[in-house]
C-alpha cells in the first residue's frame, strides 16, 4: 500500500490529540482534585512526565516495542532513532509514515506514566518520581507494550487490546496500586478538591482527546475509526449516567465529581473495546465499569485500606480490566477483519480466555516489578516528603511557587 495523505493527516490530528490529554488532561484533572497547596506539584509530575518519556521514547523505547521480536519478550532493536524512516510507510500502518505511527505510540506511553501519579500526589517526592519514570518505563511499559501490541507472547497468544486497555490503563492502575502501598498513605487521606472547575476542564479534555486514543488507534480515516469515535462516546455518556445513579442510590445526591469519575471510567473501559464492539456493546461497557469502579471506590479502598489518592487503581485499574474482558464478550468479528472469532456472545470462547490470560499476566507483572521498584527507590532514595513538608503543602515546599496568594 502507499502513503495516504488523508490516513496521515487524521493521525496527525490524533497525535495531538492524546498530547492534549496528557497536558493539560489529566494534569488539570487530577489538580483540581487536590489541596490547593499542591496543585502545581500535581501539574509538573504530570508534565515532566511527557518529557521524559518524550526522550526515552525515541533513545530506545520504541525499538524495543515495536522492532523484531526475542523469544516473544522483548523487540531486538534497542535504539530506536535509527530504525525511523520518516518517508516509508510503517508496517503496523501502511497508509502512514513510520515516524507518525512512532510518535502517535508515544503518546500511549507519556500518559501511562502520567495517569500513575494519581496514586501518589500530595506526599511523593518530585525527585524520586523523576527515579521512577525511566525505571518503570524500561521495566514495565516497554516489555508490556512488546507483548500486546509489538508481536510478543500475548498478541501471538491471541490478546486484543484495541487502543491501551491493558497497556496503558491496567498498567497505569496496577503500578498505581503497588507504588500507594509502598509510598504509604497521606497524614490527612481526606479527597479535598480544591477546584472541581479544573477538573471539569480536565475531564473535558480527556474526553475530546480520547477520540484521538482511541479513533486514532484504527490508524486510517475510515469506517472502523468512525466506530471506535461512536462508541468511545456512547461508553463515556453510560459510564457517567451510572455513576450519578449508583451515587443516587447511595447518598440520595448526585455529585459532579462522581459524574467526572464515571465518565472517565467509561472512556477506560471501551479503550481496549473501541475497534471490537457495537454501540449496543459500548453503553453496557459503560454502565459496567461505572457500578464496579464506583464499588472499588467507596468499598474495596476503604476495606483494603490503601491510600490511593485519586483512585487511579479504582478508576484506570478496574476500567481497564473490564473493557479488555467485554472484548471477549462482545466482540463482533465483522467489525474488524483482525479478529479471527468473536466474543462470548457469538458462542466463542476462545478470545475470553486469551483476555483473562492477558489481564492476568500483565496484572501480576506490572505489581510485583512496580512493588519492586519502589521498595528500592524507598531504600536508596525515600519516596516520602517529611511530615512538616507534606501538611504545609509540596508547592512552596519543593518549587518554591504557588497556585494561588495564600495571604
Amino acid at each position: 500500500m502507499m502513503l495516504n495523505s488523508g490516513d496521515t493527516a487524521w493521525m496527525l490530528i490524533s497525535t495531538a490529540l492524546v498530547i492534549l490529554m496528557t497536558v493539560p488532561g489529566v494534569a488539570m484533572f487530577y489538580s483540581g482534585l487536590t489541596k490547593r497547596e499542591n496543585v502545581l506539584n500535581t501539574i509538573f509530575l504530570s508534565f515532566v512526565s511527557l518529557g521524559i518519556v518524550s526522550l526515552l521514547w525515541f533513545l530506545f523505547g520504541y525499538g524495543l516495542i515495536f522492532s523484531g521480536d526475542v523469544s516473544g519478550i522483548i523487540g531486538s532493536h534497542q535504539v530506536g532513532i535509527s530504525l525511523i524512516n520518516l518517508g516509508s510507510a510503517s508496517k503496523y500502518a501502511p497508509t502512514i509514515p513510520e515516524g507518525l505511527f512512532a510518535i502517535f505510540q508515544m503518546t500511549f506511553a507519556a500518559i501511562t506514566v502520567a495517569l500513575i501519579s494519581g496514586a501518589v500526589v500530595e506526599r511523593i517526592k518530585f525527585s524520586s518520581w523523576i527515579l521512577f519514570i525511566p525505571l518503570w518505563f524500561a521495566l514495565v511499559y516497554v516489555p508490556v507494550a512488546h507483548w500486546v501490541w509489538g508481536g510478543g507472547f500475548l498478541q501471538n497468544l491471541g490478546v486484543h487490546d484495541f487502543a491501551g486497555g491493558i497497556v496503558v490503563h491496567l498498567t497505569s492502575g496496577i503500578a498505581a496500586l503497588a507504588l500507594a502501598l509502598v509510598t504509604g498513605p497521606r497524614y490527612d487521606q481526606k479527597l479535598m478538591p480544591h477546584h472541581l472547575g479544573y477538573s471539569v476542564i480536565g475531564t473535558g479534555l480527556l474526553w475530546f482527546g480520547w477520540f484521538g486514543f482511541n479513533a486514532g488507534s484504527a490508524l486510517s480515516a475510515g469506517s472502523l475509526a468512525v466506530n471506535a469515535m461512536i462508541v468511545t462516546n456512547t461508553s463515556a455518556a453510560a459510564g457517567m449516567i451510572g455513576w450519578i445513579l449508583m451515587d443516587r442510590l447511595k447518598t440520595g445526591k448526585p455529585t459532579l465529581l462522581g459524574a467526572l469519575s464515571g465518565a472517565v471510567a467509561g472512556l477506560a473501559s471501551i479503550t481496549p473495546a473501541a475497534g471490537f464492539v457495537d454501540i449496543g456493546a459500548s453503553i453496557v461497557t459503560g454502565l459496567l465499569a461505572a457500578v464496579t469502579c464506583y464499588l472499588a471506590v467507596s468499598w474495596l479502598k476503604p476495606a483494603a485500606g490503601y491510600d490511593d489518592a485519586l483512585d487511579v487503581f479504582g478508576i484506570h485499574g478496574v476500567s481497564g480490566i473490564i473493557g479488555t474482558l467485554g472484548v471477549g464478550l462482545f466482540a463482533v468479528p465483522a467489525l474488524n477483519p483482525s479478529l479471527t472469532s468473536g466474543g462470548l456472545l457469538t458462542g466463542s470462547t476462545s478470545l475470553l480466555v486469551s483476555q483473562l490470560i492477558g489481564v492476568v499476566t500483565v496484572t501480576v507483572y506490572t505489581f510485583v516489578v512496580t512493588y519492586l521498584l519502589a521498595m528500592l527507590l524507598m531504600k536508596f532514595k525515600g519516596l516520602r516528603v517529611e511530615r512538616e513538608e507534606e501538611i504545609q503543602g509540596l508547592d512552596i515546599n519543593l518549587h518554591e511557587e504557588t497556585g494561588y496568594r495564600l495571604t
